[in-house]
């Protein structure tokens, strides 16, 4: 594309929104000792990126926002960008040093001597590790290297980040350069919300949000007009491409469209994947099971496969001694992040449904409270209020809200359209652009809401007082606490000091070795253990993290609970 853009006389920039973390085996299946994604950031030094921007998966835990500071961002000549986002450690020297994490921005030529000026913003993300510093947008614009950056006009600003382009803060960024050069071009690529987005601030302006994952990779085309004072409208145009072998032909009007670059990297991966062990089949799918295609509880629900089959044969075989008691075991449906697909079941495949290494916790109640948990944290949760974004789950990475309601408006108002088409599944935009964004053309993916939380059920015919194992996972283990002292109340037997219950500290032994599980049980925190505390009215039963205990040993973590499954019922 470089080569065809040098003949044609023009420009291609090629830029990245952030977030190389997290989802797939080839970063999140590295060997202990290793740091996440350290390998596999290695393919993208040979992409010849013009700009690229730091996103909040780079920021869970600190050793990853180390080794991008010291191994990836040196790579890319300044050309890395977290303007926002700064990194705190010692030195060689033994000196404390706070830094940015990349470089604030950039300013460069390209190849066709057009002067740009480049920006890399995240969003006000408050998730962030301990020793990492995310400063608000808002603060950023005000600082004095920022308005010392943009005095000098080029022509055009390039402004790529990990923020949406709308219902965030870009226009905080847009009229603080608009102050200053009131008709420069500027392009935004913005990024986090996993959706197609397109808006115009102004006519000479363009935002463009490219959707999630490699699912999507966003073109965008300017006309830039040769006299430097102009101030007409701009002619712009975007396009949301669907990255596979027929798009890229098409566009490129080539056959032959592998590389020798191309080559090495597929070799690279292949290898890394074999090294890892990621091809390694636990056992062959019967069916396809879907995260939101079809409703839960369904047969065809990866949803329903994760409680009612996964869950109890994996807690089975990994903690035998406990597998006669009854039991309930909860989980947040935001755990799963993919659909399953029919075939072999490879330890790549594991990564990709369910990524996070959360554990099984357990401490035992009688069934009255247990089968009420459940209830509670779905009443508590946010997932519950379609129609309202919890701003505070926003501002520590949560995105669920707005894909969900993206992906169901798509699927909503295309049945009520009552549009038939033979079209394949795929994304269907509608955006605050002019014209058609999506470069092929779909019939919307059907979507279906899901609870926050879902569990497997209790035995049948269980009197309420029997004793049962409570499970769920240390991602939100103050909740659950919480909720089951509340439905405790009254009981005879204390088992928690609720004044103290914020610095309790987790049991020994459990695999919270993120930075991320410790963010996200905070999180959690409030919600959970105000229900816990509200069902137990009554029975005058409290409970503390001293009653909780590792359910399995530390191997039995959400991210290898499917590879037990498969290996002993899909062979």
């Amino acid at each position: 594309m470089k080569n065809i853009a040098d003949k044609k006389g023009v420009d291609l920039l090629l830029v990245d929104s952030g977030d190389l973390h997290d989802g797939t085996g080839l970063s999140d299946g590295f060997p202990v000792g290793q740091i996440d994604g350290q390998e596999s950031n290695k393919f993208f030094f040979d992409v010849p990126y013009d700009v690229l921007a730091i996103g909040n998966h780079e920021l869970y835990q600190y050793p990853i926002t180390l080794d991008m500071h010291q191994n990836f961002a040196p790579r890319w000549n300044g050309r890395y960008l977290s303007s926002n986002v700064n990194i705190t450690y010692t030195d060689k020297n033994g000196r404390l040093v706070n830094t940015p994490v990349g470089d604030r921005f950039v300013k460069f030529r390209t190849k066709h001597k057009r002067k740009v000026t480049a920006f890399g913003v995240l969003f006000d993300f408050t998730g962030n590790a301990a020793n990492t510093t995310v400063q608000t947008v808002s603060a950023m614009v005000n600082e004095t290297w920022f308005k010392d950056a943009i005095k000098e006009e080029p022509d055009l600003f390039l402004l790529v980040g990990h923020m949406p382009v709308q219902k965030d803060n870009w226009p905080l960024v847009f009229n603080a350069i608009r102050d200053v050069h009131p008709t420069t071009p500027i392009f935004i690529f913005g990024g986090h919300t996993h959706i197609r987005d397109c808006v115009q601030l102004d006519s000479r302006s363009m935002s463009l949000e490219s959707g999630r994952y490699m699912e999507t990779i966003g073109w965008m085309s300017a006309k830039l007009p040769k006299a430097a004072n102009s101030s007409a409208p701009l002619s712009i145009t975007r396009r949301y491409l669907d990255p596979n072998r027929n798009t890229y032909t098409y566009h490129t009007q080539t056959e032959r469209f592998d590389t020798a670059k191309g080559k090495n990297t597929t070799a690279g991966i292949n290898a890394l994947a074999k090294a890892w062990n990621l091809t390694q089949v636990y056992g062959t799918a019967p069916q396809d099971y879907y995260l939101s295609r079809t409703p839960y509880p369904s047969n065809s629900s990866v949803l329903t496969l994760l409680v009612n089959e996964v869950i109890p044969k994996a807690l089975a075989i990994g903690n035998p001694s406990r597998a006669s008691i009854p039991s309930t075991v909860i989980v947040n449906s935001g755990s799963q992040r993919f659909d399953l697909y029919a075939g072999p079941f490879t330890r790549n495949d594991q990564f990709i449904v369910s990524p996070f290494n959360d554990a099984f916790l357990y401490f035992q109640v009688p069934a009255s409270v247990a089968k009420d948990v459940l209830d509670k944290l779905n009443q508590r949760g946010a997932h519950k209020r379609r129609d309202t974004e919890d701003l505070h789950a926003y501002a520590r990475g949560d995105v669920d809200h707005r894909f969900n309601a993206w992906m169901r408006d798509q699927y909503e108002r295309i049945y009520h359209e009552r549009a038939t088409t033979n079209l394949t599944l795929g994304y269907v935009t509608t955006d605050s652009c002019p014209g058609v964004g999506d470069d092929t053309l779909h019939s919307p993916i059907p979507y279906y809401d899901a609870p926050g939380y879902i569990a497997s059920p209790l035995p049948s015919g269980i009197s309420d007082d029997t004793l049962v194992d409570l499970v769920f996972l240390d991602f939100f283990e103050s909740d659950v606490l919480q909720i089951v002292n509340d439905l405790s109340i009254g009981s005879p037997i204390p088992y928690y000091d609720a004044p103290g219950y914020i610095a309790s500290p987790l049991p020994s032994g459990i695999s919270d070795d993120t930075l991320v599980d410790l963010v996200f049980l905070d999180f959690f925190e409030s919600d959970v253990l105000q229900i816990v505390n509200d069902l137990s009215i009554g029975t005058g039963k409290t409970y503390s993290t001293s009653d909780v205990q590792q359910y399995g040993s530390g191997d039995l973590l959400t991210n290898t609970i499917y590879g037990i499954f498969a290996t002993a019922d899909w062979n």
